[in-house]
């Protein structure tokens, strides 16, 4: 039984404006990917890590990760993440035929810590079909139409912040990518909730914060990274 994680990292990160794929954006001298694929390696129960980049920057990104000795499999990845999960998981498949169990990863969320990929692992291995990392909403949370006029107060207490890795069984994962092929879902386990497998749910971490913004990115600097 093996377990490899995908890390979709061909999005461009205009939020950061780094002018660079939000993934080679450094922390503390480093690259968010290298930070993110040495995390997952060294949770110990990752065999193999695919990324998949822009076609632009694979050169770049299998050279940056080699450099910092980051093993990691980099191929093409696609227009959106659902299709760039899809290609990396058809790479996997064919680089690890005995996986069983399959993580997706933000390279954005790099200083996941150790412990909370291990249990997402730990679930799945353990019978899970997809397993999600959560924490519990702090803020209150307005839904509104169209007009930005205030509909609804959703109650807090049934909502949750979602995390990655994202651990799915691997015919689990297939079946949901087959299904909705070009779809745009922010996440793998709203594919997999549509095909009606249950989700369940490990404790997150906030260390496992994803970097979106330019504030984002200095927390980790001052934070994070030690």
């Amino acid at each position: 039984m093996s377990v490899v994680a995908l890390v979709p990292a061909a999005g461009r990160g205009e939020r950061l404006g780094a002018g660079v794929p939000k993934a080679l954006v450094p922390v503390r001298g480093e690259p968010l990917l290298v930070h993110a694929v040495r995390g997952l390696l060294a949770s110990t129960c990752v065999q193999r890590v695919v990324v998949a980049a822009p076609a632009s920057d694979v050169d770049t990104m299998i050279g940056v990760l080699a450099s910092a000795g980051a093993d990691a499999l980099v191929v093409p990845g696609g227009p959106s993440r659902t299709r760039s999960v899809r290609l990396a998981l058809r790479a996997a498949m064919a680089d690890v035929p005995d996986a069983t169990v399959v993580l997706v990863h933000d390279a954005a969320r790099a200083f996941t810590p150790a412990e909370l990929i291990k249990s997402v692992v730990t679930r799945v291995i353990a019978g899970s079909q997809a397993v999600i990392p959560v924490l519990p909403v702090t803020d209150t949370i307005k839904q509104v139409d169209a007009d930005e006029v205030v509909v609804a107060t959703p109650d807090r207490a049934d909502l949750r912040i979602v995390q990655t890795p994202q651990g799915f069984q691997l015919d689990v994962l297939l079946r949901a990518h087959d299904a909705y092929p070009d779809d745009s879902a922010t996440d793998d386990a709203g594919l997999v909730e549509r095909l009606g497998v249950p989700v369940d749910t490990v404790p997150g971490d906030p260390h496992a914060m994803k970097i979106t913004t330019r504030f984002d990115l200095a927390i980790a600097e001052a934070v994070l990274a030690t």
